[in-house]
Protein backbone atom coordinates (compact mmCIF):
# COMPACT_ATOMS: atom_id res chain seq x y z
CA UNK A 1 0.00 0.00 0.00
CA UNK A 2 1.56 3.29 -0.82
CA UNK A 3 0.19 7.02 -1.02
CA UNK A 4 -1.15 6.49 -4.59
CA UNK A 5 -3.58 3.72 -3.50
CA UNK A 6 -7.28 5.21 -3.18
CA UNK A 7 -8.34 2.79 -0.90
CA UNK A 8 -5.27 2.94 1.37
CA UNK A 9 -7.88 3.70 4.02
CA UNK A 10 -10.15 0.97 3.77
CA UNK A 11 -7.01 -1.64 3.55
CA UNK A 12 -5.67 -0.44 7.04
CA UNK A 13 -9.66 -0.92 8.24
CA UNK A 14 -9.45 -4.45 7.10
CA UNK A 15 -6.06 -4.93 8.13
CA UNK A 16 -6.83 -4.08 11.93
CA UNK A 17 -10.27 -6.36 11.76
CA UNK A 18 -9.59 -9.25 9.61
CA UNK A 19 -6.79 -9.90 12.99
CA UNK A 20 -9.13 -11.36 14.83
CA UNK A 21 -9.80 -14.17 12.23
CA UNK A 22 -7.46 -17.19 13.76
CA UNK A 23 -9.79 -19.09 15.65
CA UNK A 24 -11.99 -19.44 12.23
CA UNK A 25 -9.40 -21.43 11.14
CA UNK A 26 -10.71 -24.61 12.55
CA UNK A 27 -13.58 -24.32 10.37
CA UNK A 28 -11.51 -23.03 7.00
CA UNK A 29 -8.70 -26.21 7.39
CA UNK A 30 -11.05 -28.95 5.96
CA UNK A 31 -12.24 -26.75 3.16
CA UNK A 32 -8.63 -25.85 2.56
CA UNK A 33 -8.22 -29.59 1.57
CA UNK A 34 -10.84 -29.47 -0.98
CA UNK A 35 -9.83 -26.58 -2.70
CA UNK A 36 -6.29 -28.12 -2.76
CA UNK A 37 -7.82 -31.22 -4.45
CA UNK A 38 -9.99 -29.22 -6.49
CA UNK A 39 -6.60 -27.54 -8.32
CA UNK A 40 -4.35 -30.87 -8.51
CA UNK A 41 -1.83 -29.40 -6.49
CA UNK A 42 1.54 -31.85 -7.48
CA UNK A 43 4.99 -31.94 -5.60
CA UNK A 44 7.11 -29.56 -7.36
CA UNK A 45 4.76 -27.05 -8.73
CA UNK A 46 5.41 -23.02 -7.50
CA UNK A 47 2.52 -22.31 -6.08
CA UNK A 48 0.96 -19.07 -4.21
CA UNK A 49 -1.64 -18.49 -1.54
CA UNK A 50 -3.59 -15.12 -1.80
CA UNK A 51 -5.02 -14.24 1.10
CA UNK A 52 -3.77 -16.92 2.83
CA UNK A 53 -4.85 -15.63 6.27
CA UNK A 54 -3.25 -18.86 8.83
CA UNK A 55 -2.05 -20.53 6.21
CA UNK A 56 -4.33 -23.70 6.15
CA UNK A 57 -4.15 -23.66 2.25
CA UNK A 58 -0.14 -23.12 1.82
CA UNK A 59 0.55 -25.89 4.16
CA UNK A 60 -2.07 -28.50 2.64
CA UNK A 61 0.02 -27.54 -0.64
CA UNK A 62 2.99 -27.52 1.21
CA UNK A 63 2.27 -31.07 2.31
CA UNK A 64 1.84 -32.57 -0.99
CA UNK A 65 5.39 -31.55 -2.09
CA UNK A 66 4.68 -28.28 -3.72
CA UNK A 67 7.09 -24.98 -3.22
CA UNK A 68 4.61 -22.48 -1.51
CA UNK A 69 4.72 -19.18 -0.81
CA UNK A 70 1.97 -16.90 1.13
CA UNK A 71 0.71 -13.29 1.11
CA UNK A 72 -2.33 -11.54 3.47
CA UNK A 73 -2.88 -8.38 4.41
CA UNK A 74 -2.89 -9.29 8.15
CA UNK A 75 0.80 -9.52 10.07
CA UNK A 76 -1.19 -10.74 12.61
CA UNK A 77 -2.32 -13.72 10.60
CA UNK A 78 0.81 -14.32 8.85
CA UNK A 79 2.92 -14.55 12.11
CA UNK A 80 -0.14 -17.59 13.09
CA UNK A 81 0.56 -19.56 9.83
CA UNK A 82 4.21 -18.84 10.47
CA UNK A 83 4.17 -20.94 13.69
CA UNK A 84 1.76 -23.89 11.99
CA UNK A 85 4.34 -24.02 9.38
CA UNK A 86 7.22 -24.20 12.12
CA UNK A 87 5.44 -26.82 13.54
CA UNK A 88 6.00 -29.65 10.94
CA UNK A 89 8.69 -27.88 9.78
CA UNK A 90 7.89 -26.55 6.39
CA UNK A 91 10.04 -23.89 4.26
CA UNK A 92 6.85 -21.65 3.66
CA UNK A 93 7.38 -17.96 2.73
CA UNK A 94 4.86 -16.16 4.58
CA UNK A 95 4.85 -12.27 4.41
CA UNK A 96 2.05 -9.60 4.82
CA UNK A 97 1.19 -8.03 1.56
CA UNK A 98 -1.57 -6.87 -0.76
CA UNK A 99 -3.60 -8.77 -3.51
CA UNK A 100 -3.80 -5.71 -5.73
CA UNK A 101 -0.19 -5.56 -5.89
CA UNK A 102 1.67 -8.92 -5.27
CA UNK A 103 5.55 -8.78 -4.80
CA UNK A 104 6.22 -11.55 -7.53
CA UNK A 105 7.63 -11.57 -10.43
CA UNK A 106 5.73 -12.28 -13.99
CA UNK A 107 4.86 -15.78 -15.22
CA UNK A 108 6.84 -17.27 -11.49
CA UNK A 109 4.22 -19.45 -10.32
CA UNK A 110 2.38 -23.09 -11.85
CA UNK A 111 -0.92 -22.73 -9.46
CA UNK A 112 -2.31 -19.44 -7.51
CA UNK A 113 -5.03 -20.43 -4.93
CA UNK A 114 -6.79 -18.18 -2.87
CA UNK A 115 -9.24 -19.70 0.24
CA UNK A 116 -12.23 -16.87 0.39
CA UNK A 117 -9.33 -14.11 0.79
CA UNK A 118 -8.77 -12.15 -2.37
CA UNK A 119 -12.08 -11.67 -2.50
CA UNK A 120 -12.29 -8.83 0.06
CA UNK A 121 -9.45 -7.01 -2.24
CA UNK A 122 -11.44 -3.78 -3.55
CA UNK A 123 -11.02 -3.62 -7.08
CA UNK A 124 -11.76 -7.41 -8.93
CA UNK A 125 -10.03 -6.23 -11.78
CA UNK A 126 -7.15 -5.21 -10.22
CA UNK A 127 -6.97 -8.32 -8.35
CA UNK A 128 -7.65 -10.56 -10.92
CA UNK A 129 -5.03 -9.00 -13.06
CA UNK A 130 -2.37 -9.41 -10.42
CA UNK A 131 -3.12 -12.89 -9.45
CA UNK A 132 -3.16 -14.18 -13.20
CA UNK A 133 0.04 -12.05 -13.95
CA UNK A 134 2.14 -13.75 -11.50
CA UNK A 135 0.57 -17.47 -13.12
CA UNK A 136 2.43 -19.19 -15.62
CA UNK A 137 0.70 -19.22 -19.02
CA UNK A 138 -0.79 -22.61 -18.74
CA UNK A 139 -0.95 -22.69 -14.94
CA UNK A 140 -3.86 -23.28 -12.76
CA UNK A 141 -5.99 -20.60 -10.83
CA UNK A 142 -8.26 -21.65 -8.82
CA UNK A 143 -10.94 -19.93 -5.46
CA UNK A 144 -13.23 -20.48 -3.09
CA UNK A 145 -15.90 -17.95 -2.47
CA UNK A 146 -18.86 -17.70 -0.54
CA UNK A 147 -22.14 -16.95 -3.67
CA UNK A 148 -23.90 -14.20 -2.75
CA UNK A 149 -28.05 -15.91 -2.48
CA UNK A 150 -26.53 -18.04 0.42
CA UNK A 151 -26.06 -17.85 3.93
CA UNK A 152 -22.53 -16.01 4.51
CA UNK A 153 -23.47 -13.83 0.98
CA UNK A 154 -26.67 -13.07 2.84
CA UNK A 155 -24.42 -12.16 6.46
CA UNK A 156 -22.13 -10.34 4.15
CA UNK A 157 -25.53 -8.03 2.27
CA UNK A 158 -26.68 -7.43 6.31
CA UNK A 159 -24.24 -5.88 7.45
CA UNK A 160 -23.35 -3.53 3.96
CA UNK A 161 -26.86 -2.33 4.52
CA UNK A 162 -26.00 -1.25 7.63
CA UNK A 163 -22.33 0.07 7.34
CA UNK A 164 -21.92 0.67 3.21
CA UNK A 165 -18.48 0.01 2.03
CA UNK A 166 -16.62 3.17 0.47
CA UNK A 167 -17.69 4.43 -2.99
CA UNK A 168 -15.94 1.80 -5.76
CA UNK A 169 -15.60 -0.96 -3.21
CA UNK A 170 -16.90 -3.80 -4.79
CA UNK A 171 -19.19 -6.78 -2.51
CA UNK A 172 -17.18 -9.85 -2.12
CA UNK A 173 -19.80 -12.03 -2.62
CA UNK A 174 -20.04 -11.19 -6.58
CA UNK A 175 -17.04 -13.87 -6.38
CA UNK A 176 -19.58 -16.66 -5.45
CA UNK A 177 -21.71 -15.95 -8.92
CA UNK A 178 -20.67 -18.05 -11.46
CA UNK A 179 -21.84 -15.57 -14.14
CA UNK A 180 -20.18 -12.55 -12.86
CA UNK A 181 -16.34 -15.01 -12.27
CA UNK A 182 -17.17 -16.17 -16.23
CA UNK A 183 -16.89 -12.64 -17.38
CA UNK A 184 -14.08 -11.52 -15.19
CA UNK A 185 -12.23 -14.13 -16.14
CA UNK A 186 -12.93 -14.13 -19.96
CA UNK A 187 -10.29 -13.80 -22.11
CA UNK A 188 -7.53 -14.57 -19.62
CA UNK A 189 -8.39 -18.46 -18.95
CA UNK A 190 -9.15 -21.56 -20.62
CA UNK A 191 -10.87 -24.55 -18.60
CA UNK A 192 -12.99 -23.46 -16.35
CA UNK A 193 -14.91 -25.07 -14.11
CA UNK A 194 -16.92 -24.76 -10.62
CA UNK A 195 -17.62 -26.90 -7.98
CA UNK A 196 -19.92 -26.04 -5.26
CA UNK A 197 -19.35 -27.69 -1.84
CA UNK A 198 -20.29 -27.56 2.25
CA UNK A 199 -18.52 -26.66 5.37
CA UNK A 200 -20.46 -27.13 8.85
CA UNK A 201 -18.83 -25.44 11.26
CA UNK A 202 -20.00 -26.67 14.71
CA UNK A 203 -22.82 -24.00 16.68
CA UNK A 204 -24.44 -24.96 19.70
CA UNK A 205 -27.24 -22.84 18.70
CA UNK A 206 -28.04 -19.74 16.67
CA UNK A 207 -27.25 -17.62 19.81
CA UNK A 208 -23.58 -19.06 19.59
CA UNK A 209 -22.95 -18.91 16.24
CA UNK A 210 -24.17 -15.14 16.11
CA UNK A 211 -21.83 -14.80 18.88
CA UNK A 212 -18.58 -16.46 17.50
CA UNK A 213 -19.01 -14.62 14.18
CA UNK A 214 -19.26 -11.38 15.51
CA UNK A 215 -16.01 -12.18 17.90
CA UNK A 216 -13.94 -13.07 14.22
CA UNK A 217 -15.35 -11.24 11.17
CA UNK A 218 -14.03 -8.35 10.09
CA UNK A 219 -16.80 -6.62 8.76
CA UNK A 220 -19.30 -7.61 11.74
CA UNK A 221 -16.96 -6.76 14.07
CA UNK A 222 -16.80 -3.25 13.02
CA UNK A 223 -20.63 -2.88 12.87
CA UNK A 224 -20.78 -4.15 16.08
CA UNK A 225 -18.68 -1.87 17.72
CA UNK A 226 -20.22 1.04 15.70
CA UNK A 227 -22.91 0.44 17.83
CA UNK A 228 -21.91 0.12 21.30
CA UNK A 229 -23.53 2.81 22.14
CA UNK A 230 -27.18 2.69 20.16
CA UNK A 231 -28.61 -0.97 21.77
CA UNK A 232 -31.60 -0.97 19.98
CA UNK A 233 -29.87 -0.70 17.04
CA UNK A 234 -27.11 -3.58 18.39
CA UNK A 235 -30.23 -5.43 19.22
CA UNK A 236 -32.36 -5.23 15.97
CA UNK A 237 -28.67 -6.40 14.16
CA UNK A 238 -28.46 -9.62 16.04
CA UNK A 239 -32.44 -10.49 15.77
CA UNK A 240 -32.26 -10.47 12.13
CA UNK A 241 -28.84 -12.16 11.98
CA UNK A 242 -29.81 -15.25 14.25
CA UNK A 243 -33.26 -15.51 12.03
CA UNK A 244 -30.43 -15.59 9.14
CA UNK A 245 -28.44 -18.40 11.03
CA UNK A 246 -31.18 -20.24 11.57
CA UNK A 247 -32.45 -20.99 8.28
CA UNK A 248 -28.82 -22.50 8.00
CA UNK A 249 -28.18 -24.39 11.33
CA UNK A 250 -28.47 -28.08 11.53
CA UNK A 251 -29.89 -28.22 15.31
CA UNK A 252 -29.68 -32.08 15.06
CA UNK A 253 -26.03 -32.20 14.36
CA UNK A 254 -24.81 -29.06 15.75
CA UNK A 255 -23.95 -27.64 12.58
CA UNK A 256 -24.10 -24.78 10.43
CA UNK A 257 -24.54 -25.48 6.58
CA UNK A 258 -22.32 -23.25 4.41
CA UNK A 259 -22.12 -24.06 0.87
CA UNK A 260 -19.12 -22.05 -1.40
CA UNK A 261 -18.49 -21.96 -4.79
CA UNK A 262 -14.99 -23.52 -5.94
CA UNK A 263 -13.30 -21.87 -9.19
CA UNK A 264 -10.89 -23.29 -11.50
CA UNK A 265 -9.16 -22.60 -14.30
CA UNK A 266 -6.01 -22.07 -16.96
CA UNK A 267 -4.07 -19.15 -17.39
CA UNK A 268 -4.22 -18.89 -21.72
Amino acid sequence: MNAQDPFAGFKAVQKEAWSLFTPMEVFTTPSAARLVNFAGVAAGQNLLDVGCGTGVVAITAARRGAKVRGLDLSPVLIERAREHAALVGLDIDFRDGDAESLPYGDNEFDVVLSQFGHMFAPRPDVTIAEMLRVLKPGGTIAFSTWPPHLFVGRMFALIGARLPPPEGVASPVLWGDPKIVTERLAGRVKDLSFEMDMMTPSALSPQHFRRTMEATIGPLIKLVAEYKDEPEKLKSLRTEFETLISGYFDAGNNVMRQQFLMTKARKL
